[in-house]
């Protein structure tokens, strides 16, 4: 099963998986990106104006931290209501994981290629 997976890596060219794992890393920029300013300037007005959720002032102060974090992402207007989309976090483990798997597959793809023409240039010697 395992040489499967390696004969599959050996097919695609090293720079297909470093563009994949390029664009994966864009993907995540744009995704965290999006939900670090999912709460607008305003995080009170978004809450209130917006969303319609009670804006609760002591709470955001004992957690001030939260909003701030890189990861996870959380700007909650309350206790229970997080302005940030719930499918953010997940979308950053996953492109994070993409782009570092097609990293770890070009360069198996790059070393599997340079022993596949290493070998021809010896047999032809």
């Amino acid at each position: 099963m395992a040489g499967n997976a390696v004969r599959g890596l050996k097919r695609r060219k090293p720079s297909f998986w470093l563009a994949v794992s390029v664009l994966a890393c864009g993907g995540t920029f744009f995704t965290w990106f999006w939900g670090a300013f999912s709460g607008g300037l305003d995080v009170r007005e978004t809450c209130v104006l917006i969303k319609g959720q009670v804006y609760d002032g002591s709470y955001r102060t004992e957690h001030w931290r939260e909003p701030s974090q890189l990861f996870p992402l959380h700007n909650k207007c309350n206790a229970s209501y997080d302005l940030v989309p719930f499918w953010i976090n997940p979308m950053l483990v996953l492109l994070a994981l993409l782009a570092v798997g097609c990293l770890i597959a070009a360069v198996v793809s790059a070393v599997a290629r340079y022993r596949m023409s290493r070998g021809r240039l010896a047999a032809t010697r």
